[in-house]
């Protein structure tokens, strides 16, 4: 008996232990649900869609609310105004990166992604750099995609207009890619040293998905050896798994949307014809084609919650002081699905991004690469990748989907991280 009363008292200790953290804590930092004991919000969190909760949280509590994941505050940042406020205006305060337990176990707080302070300076410096160096931004590099992307139609032609799943064709594409730029060098797509990279990659990105990540500080160390193999493994992943699931997002999207497809494929035919390969100087001649991937990127929203920031100090924001260390999300999906900006933005609609006039138009709300500090490194190779594939391929094939198009469900299977598309098939009819 007198266990079990020693026991109860303890707990009850340690309730009230976590209550007075919590509180001492939330008197400096912005309003939000009150979370419970030990385990926070967590139970207000369908931690499967934290993204909808989010939204949900911010028409109560406003564009700056402070949610709990267990024990720790989070500071939630949504909308565009205070989104580009904390990433922009703010950009060196909470230019911290928490990290992921799983990640930290492998990088050990290397590499561009997950590093922080010094250690993440000289490495995103370095990175931006090397790869200026190898040709990222010049001609060379676009050589390089289109070249890929003519290797991509070949051996979608091997599948002879048969049903086939695109997921690990379309990953070997801008792997390859990143493959030219570190080694000088592609892999054919049947090379086992590159079937189990592209496998490593695979699973990485699953483990990343799993709803129960917990999040910590990562520790700088020195530049060496471990920084280059991790900043290499970075540009691998972030350039890779990115690319590649919104080339599979976007192909499962236009075979929902078949006018879509008809309507890109005759600007394809006008500007570029049959006998050359897309270039990025076509881009300005199509602006229906690239109108149409810049809403595949908006629709798909293929990080919904950014990669986490963390204060790099005590901050003064919005009135609110949010100590050094405290964690950050800046919700994209508040950017990308503003309802001002992109009328019906839950409708996959290329005319998003174009005016009364047919022209292209762009959008200051069009942030799936972030911004800030810590914007995507790659964002301009992936750009260019993203057009000059799926430009490529409408070029040479017709996309026919095994079953009608309103029963084709573009729903996400995942979106902890990052919003992955379900598996399926459909059919590469060559022209």
């Amino acid at each position: 008996m007198d266990t079990i009363v020693i026991l109860v008292l303890g707990l009850s200790c340690l309730l009230l232990l976590s209550l007075w953290r919590q509180s001492s804590g939330r008197g400096r930092l912005p309003p939000g649900p009150t979370p419970l004991p030990i385990i926070g919000n967590i139970l207000q969190i369908n931690v499967k869609d934290i993204s909808t909760a989010l939204t949900n949280f911010s028409k109560v509590y406003g564009p700056v609310f402070t949610v709990y994941f267990g024990m720790k505050p989070i500071v939630v940042v949504h909308g565009y105004e205070a989104v580009k406020e904390a990433l922009e205006d703010f950009g060196e305060e909470f230019s911290g990166r928490s990290a992921f337990p799983i990640i930290e176990r492998s990088n050990k707080g290397h590499g561009i992604i997950f590093s922080n302070g010094k250690k993440w300076k000289e490495m995103r410096r370095f990175s931006l750099m090397t790869l200026r160096n190898f040709g990222m931004g010049k001609r060379s590099i676009e050589e390089r995609v289109q070249e890929e992307a003519q290797c991509l139609v070949e051996e979608l032609r091997r599948s002879n207009g048969a049903p086939c799943d695109p997921t690990f064709i379309l990953a070997c594409a801008p792997c390859n890619v990143i493959c030219s730029i570190v080694f000088q060098n592609r892999f054919d797509y049947k090379d086992k040293i590159f079937l189990n990279l592209m496998k490593k990659f695979n699973e990485n990105f699953k483990i990343l998905n799993s709803p129960w990540i917990q999040e910590k500080h990562n520790q700088l160390s020195e530049f060496g050896f471990e920084s280059l193999v991790a900043s290499v493994n970075d540009v691998f992943v972030a350039g890779t798994e990115t690319t590649s699931t919104t080339l599979r997002y976007g192909l499962l999207l236009l075979l929902k949307h078949p006018e879509v497809i008809a309507k890109a494929q005759e600007e394809i035919e006008r500007v570029i014809g049959r006998h050359r390969s897309p270039c990025m100087q076509d881009r300005s001649r199509m602006p229906y084609t690239d109108a149409t991937v810049h809403e595949i990127q908006r629709y798909i929203d293929l990080i919904p919650n950014n990669v986490p920031h963390a204060a790099i100090c005590d901050i003064r924001f919005r009135d609110y002081l949010i100590p050094k260390g405290t964690n950050l999300i800046t919700s994209l999906t508040s950017v990308l699905y503003d309802n001002k900006e992109f009328p019906n933005p839950e409708k996959f609609d290329p005319g998003h991004f174009m005016d009364e006039s047919g022209n292209f138009k762009k959008s200051d709300y069009f942030l799936p690469f972030s911004t800030g500090k810590r914007a995507c490194v790659g964002e301009g190779l992936a750009r260019m990748e993203l057009f000059l594939f799926l430009t490529t391929i409408l070029q040479n094939f017709n996309l026919k989907p095994l079953f009608d198009p309103k029963d084709i469900d573009t729903g996400p299977i995942a979106s902890t991280f990052g919003r992955v598309p379900p598996l399926y098939q459909l059919c590469f009819i060559p022209f």
